[in-house]
């Protein structure tokens, strides 16, 4: 539940459990929703495009209690749930993010009305990313979501309003839809639970179709145990969607489940270290549950994810929209509208040669379930700010799907899970992914996770929800116990860890300097001890202002491959002074001289 949200004489509720155990009328839910998405209205009025009006919210809530009264048993009796807005709800409109393309459906979409079966209650149609294209929540004539827990980061997408409605608490699960990873990008960085069905396994009828031969319908829950519970109510076969298919359940092993993890080369975090660290943290409970994490080249899956962009897949989505993009493109949101104008540029010649190398791909990609049962793969590599993503929207929303735009592709079921949160508040998360129907084992063993894993609290930000910290190595006068360091306590320093440099750098005493201090210069081959201390952005400033010629704070590699803000030096620096790299730091260096 969103902070301050909580209604005093009811018990709270985020999870469908807690509904269920807490013998409160589906009125009394119903209410409760209503008064928290009003409060949460004015922290983020763009998490709803549409709703049903209160009374109409109320008379659904009278009728599930007269089912229940009735005998019916109902598993989601009473449980309010959130729709993307590109899947069909009966009595309101579908805009897909784009009010000229809007229509009316005479019904609701079958994954909607297999809920509604089960007792839920759909409250309302959430913002996206328009027409699903996009992983960050920016591409909105509606507004850009962002993350709940700071509001200056993206949301992620293109399912934003339905994440950000079940972080903050406003219902206990929302509908997305996953074509590249929009159904789990925005769980990570909401620190949420994003499962994304097998292709086919749950009905599309009723969806507006990004890549019509890609899409799934997904859901955000705060719970492994809900996405099963709401898994059993959704999965079936559809006669009326084409794409609809039945398969037999796959079983994962029980006991030393094989983990796919990439080469350390192919680990690419964008310099973020938070997210480092929080996939290190992630490989130790995963390897506490039993399972051993392989290294392998998941080369073939980096090359499919960027066929999904570069690739004439492109053209699906320009067939989806080809009427509207063709008679009024200027409705169309710029960003999106440059996306799917380059898919009247494909040929046939183009999807054939696209076909033959998504094949190609997957036979290698099916090589890698010959070694592994299962792949274990962050599901983003960073987070970037809303301001970031206006001024540079293509690049950076192709960073969000590294890790995420093949699974579609290469036919695979996933499940993101929340790993943590960096020191900014932006949630960190892993997926596990597997063959198609490996869904209830996928579900199982995001279960067994997050039994091991409970998500810790989400670190403090400033009253205007900024991040607040910034990394920084230092290597010489300002280590514990030498006599600078009490620059760095002073301004509230905490000391991240003790590690060392990536094997690249030299480091020399620098002549004449009062107290002793060292040189790290890059170019070398050696691995230099350092510490590395977290400091609030005003006080790392006021350090930086401090920190006399010939050195300077420039970007130091560490040895996991992050980088962080650290100690370098001007060329000047290395005048008359001794080359001490052997020693591997400066406290080896200090303690050779008596």
């Amino acid at each position: 539940m969103a902070e301050g949200l909580a209604a005093d004489g009811l018990p709270p509720f985020r999870k469908v459990s807690d509904i269920a155990a807490s013998g409160v009328s589906a009125s009394a839910v119903m209410r409760e929703t209503l008064r928290r998405v009003r409060a949460y209205e004015v922290v983020q009025p763009e998490v709803w495009i549409s709703r049903f009006s209160d009374a109409a919210l109320m008379a659904m809530a009278e009728a599930v209690e007269a089912r229940v009264a009735a005998g019916e048993v109902l598993p989601l009796a009473g449980v309010p749930f959130a729709v993307k807005d590109n899947i069909d709800v009966a009595g309101l409109q579908t805009t897909a993010g784009c009010s000229a393309f809007a229509t009316t459906p005479a019904q609701s979409a079958r994954v909607v009305a297999r809920l509604v079966a089960a007792g839920a209650i759909p409250v309302g149609k959430t913002n996206l990313d328009q027409f699903a294209t996009g992983l960050v929540g920016t591409r909105s004539p509606y507004g850009a979501c962002r993350a709940v827990h700071n509001r200056a980061w993206i949301s992620g997408g293109s399912s934003s309003g339905s994440a950000v409605a079940v972080a903050a608490g406003l219902v206990p699960f929302a509908l997305g839809t996953d074509t590249a990873g929009s159904g789990r990008v925005p769980a990570a960085l909401n620190g949420l639970f994003g499962f994304k069905p097998t292709k086919g396994r749950w009905s599309t009828a009723g969806l507006v179709p990004a890549c019509r031969s890609l899409d799934c319908i997904s859901i955000f829950t705060h719970d492994a145990a809900d996405a099963a519970l709401l898994d059993g109510c959704i999965a079936g076969f559809d006669a009326a969607d084409d794409y609809s298919r039945e398969g037999a359940d796959v079983p994962l092993p029980q006991a030393a489940l094989r983990l796919a993890i990439p080469l350390p080369s192919q680990l690419n975090f964008l310099g973020d270290a938070g997210s480092a660290r929080l996939w290190a943290a992630a490989l130790e409970r995963v390897r506490a549950l039993g399972a051993v994490p392989v290294e392998v080249d998941i080369a073939p899956l980096l090359e499919a994810a960027r066929l999904l962009y570069e690739g004439p897949w492109v053209a699906e989505r320009t067939a989806a929209v080809e009427p509207l993009l063709r008679s009024k493109p200027q409705a169309i949101h710029p960003v999106v509208r440059g996306i799917v104008q380059g898919g009247l540029a494909m040929s046939a010649m183009d999807a054939f040669r696209g076909e033959y190398a998504l094949k190609a791909l997957a036979r290698r990609a099916a090589a890698l379930f010959g070694q592994v049962d299962a792949l274990l793969l962050p599901t983003c590599p960073t987070s970037y700010r809303v301001r970031e993503l206006l001024a540079e929207p293509l690049a950076l929303n192709a960073n969000m799907g590294l890790y995420t735009n093949f699974v579609n592709l290469l036919d695979m079921a996933a499940i993101a899970v929340p790993a943590g949160f960096r020191a900014n508040a932006t949630g960190f998360g892993v997926s596990f992914i597997a063959p198609a129907f490996t869904d209830r084992a996928l579900l199982a063993l995001a279960a067994a996770y997050q039994e091991i894993a409970p998500m810790p609290d989400v670190p403090p930000l400033d009253v205007k929800g900024v991040a607040e910290t910034v990394e920084l190595a230092v290597v010489g006068a300002h280590l514990a116990g030498m006599p600078l360091h009490w620059q760095l306590t002073s301004r509230g320093a905490e000391l991240v860890r003790r590690c060392r440099t990536a094997p690249a750098y030299r480091l020399f005493a620098i002549a004449n300097s009062v107290p002793p201090k060292p040189a790290l210069v890059h170019g070398g081959s050696a691995a230099i001890e350092v510490e590395v201390y977290r400091l609030p952005v005003a006080a790392f400033g006021s350090f930086v202002v401090e920190v006399p010629a010939p050195l300077a704070i420039g970007t130091v590699e560490l040895e996991d491959g992050t980088s962080v803000k650290g100690f370098v030096a001007e060329p000047r620096a290395l005048d008359g002074a001794a080359d001490i790299t052997d020693f591997g730091g400066w406290r080896g260096y200090i303690r050779s001289l008596g």
